[in-house]
């Protein structure tokens, strides 16, 4: 993985996540060089440096956007601005839910997001899913219709703990799958992105609530083939997504970036400081995600994110892929998920070694091995169910 900042694994998982998404490596060695003093005082303190550090290369990078659209280049503008807005919910997710900055940061992300989606004219649908009276937003990424003429097979695909859809859109997964044939669904789900951050919408264990949901939205859909509805997820999404396929018998099929089989026994060994963190202030970021309103709070309810007696009840197709120097999730977790999915009619288990020069949590080091992976098998699965 590439470090700028030597002993901080947070603020490199931050600046090599922002490289996946999208970064010009130009830019992001200006954002992180002001600020490497700061990042040897750990990973909670200078936080705020790491958010004006990287929001001074935005404002550049936007500044350049305008230029190009005075001109009326309009791609070149659009492909800017997507990577200002890369660099903002960057520079936003690294802070604390109380550093009242980053709520105009997100903002500001949201908004340029959008506009360079339009200016590329990638196509790209802004939707919303009902959901519990309200709604979460979501991208929908659409293939081409097959060879056949038939609808074209979807993914339903869900953040981890503290990804966001734009950055999902930026890794490339949802273009990968696309030039295979699938639309896919990106979706902030409860807990993640605008759904938390604008809504109020908290995360739960039971994903299946918010992932039939989406489902559903999917059957309303003339332009998807709903015989062929998969379920993907990454990091925390490897708990997520499996939940899903196991308690919704209408997903297709299920595949993860990154195991995380158990994900409440995870926060005792985190509490005893085993396993690398993803995110800065970490203990009151989870709190926030799932709405606890204290750490023990928070430690009674977690037990509850575990896949123990639920993968069995898989019963469609199952990916399991996870990388062999993941320091966030253990590679056992993997092999539970993998040795424990016994209903699965097929099952897979694929680990990535440093002879695939991609070990890291879902890829952070590289982005290119588990996500094309992940989309040819995919693409195998579901052309079998023609």
């Amino acid at each position: 993985m590439y470090e700028p900042f030597p002993g901080n694994y947070i603020w490199n998982l931050s600046t090599n996540l922002a490289l996946m998404c999208g970064g010009n490596i130009g830019e992001i060695d200006a954002a992180c060089k002001p600020i490497r003093e700061a990042a040897a005082r750990g990973e909670d303190a200078g936080t705020a440096q790491f958010f004006e550090s990287w929001l001074a290369v935005a404002d550049k990078v936007l500044a350049m956007a305008e230029r190009d659209l005075a001109r009326g280049w309009k791609r070149s503008a659009g492909i800017k601005y997507q990577r200002a807005a890369g660099y903002l919910l960057c520079a936003e997710r690294m802070q604390s839910r109380d550093y009242a900055p980053r709520w105009q940061a997100y903002g500001d992300g949201l908004t340029y997001f959008r506009k360079g989606m339009e200016l590329q004219e990638t196509g790209v649908e802004f939707v919303e899913i009902p959901y519990e009276g309200m709604s979460y937003p979501a991208l929908f990424v659409k293939a081409a219709p097959g060879a056949d003429g038939r609808p074209a097979p979807c993914l339903v695909s869900c953040n981890g703990l503290d990804s966001m859809k734009e950055q999902i859109y930026g890794a490339g997964n949802p273009e990968a799958f696309r030039l295979r044939g699938i639309s896919t669904l990106v979706i902030d789900q409860p807990g993640t992105g605008e759904a938390l951050r604008k809504r109020g919408l908290v995360g739960r264990h039971d994903s299946e609530a918010w992932a039939s949901a989406a489902l559903d939205y999917l059957l309303t859909r003339q332009d998807v083939d709903t015989s062929r509805i998969g379920m993907f997820g990454l990091s925390l999404g490897g708990y997520f997504a499996p939940r899903a396929a196991a308690m919704e018998p209408r997903f297709a099929l299920c595949a993860v970036m990154g195991a995380n089989h158990n994900w409440g026994e995870m926060q005792k060994r985190r509490m005893a400081r085993e396993g690398d963190r993803p995110v800065p202030h970490y203990w009151d970021h989870v709190m926030w995600v799932f709405g606890k309103n204290t750490i023990e709070d928070f430690m009674d309810w977690a037990p509850a994110m575990n896949l123990n007696g639920v993968v069995e009840k898989i019963k469609v197709p199952f990916l399991i892929t996870h990388g062999a120097g993941d320091r966030q999730i253990p590679l056992e977790y993997a092999h539970q998920s993998y040795d424990q999915a016994i209903n699965s009619p097929k099952r897979e288990l694929f680990i990535t070694t440093t002879d695939d020069f991609e070990v890291e949590h879902c890829g952070a080091d590289n982005g290119t091995i588990l996500r094309d992976y992940i989309a040819d098998w995919i693409a195998e699965t579901f052309n079998a169910m023609v």
